[in-house]
């Protein structure tokens, strides 16, 4: 964790952020999230927010958008409570609700939101400003809606973020 013009990751309670991951700047992240292998995420040029019982997976990439004359507020990244973002995806600029799994590779852009309750599927492309919306499958590239989400998926979103939780707790006990 760095400092980048006087502004410092602030860590919630029980987080865990893995020795070979990089964050820097002006990012938060909610009590018992945490941050795994090989991670890079930049608050630099706007501001992260990450939730509660968030897990961001190996090789992910986190950043944001610049404030300009053309987008006066850029686009900041701000990811939910019990997100599971699957391994080596891009979040740049966007907003995560609650309760989503962002499936392996996934690639989601500047000014996207995902409403809570979704599942991304793996690979999939979200394109700038594009909105999915709660308790829907979504897959391809560019993204398109799949179908409504089964009541068990919708209970497996939530039951995967205390998996990680889980998994944080058994990494923090060994330290």
């Amino acid at each position: 964790m760095n400092l980048y013009k006087g502004k410092a990751p602030v860590l919630g309670k029980g987080c865990y952020v893995e020795d070979s991951a990089v964050i820097k700047g002006d990012i938060t992240l909610g009590d018992d999230s945490s941050i795994w292998p090989l991670v890079a995420a930049r608050g630099d040029v706007n501001f992260i927010r990450i939730g509660a019982r968030t897990n961001i997976q190996d090789g992910t990439v986190l950043h944001v958008t610049r404030k300009s004359n053309h987008n006066p507020d850029g686009y900041p990244l701000l990811i939910g409570d019990d997100v599971t973002v699957g391994h080596k995806c891009m979040l740049h600029g966007c907003i995560l609700g609650n309760r989503i799994l962002v499936g392996m590779g996934a690639i989601v852009m500047d000014g996207a939101i995902i409403e809570d309750d979704v599942f991304l599927g793996a690979g999939a492309l979200v394109p700038p400003g594009k909105k999915l919306e709660s308790g829907h499958l979504y897959v391809g590239s560019p993204v398109t809606q799949s179908r409504p989400l089964r009541q068990e998926e919708i209970d497996f979103l939530r039951q995967s973020a205390l998996n990680y939780v889980e998994l944080k707790d058994d990494y923090l006990s060994q330290s």
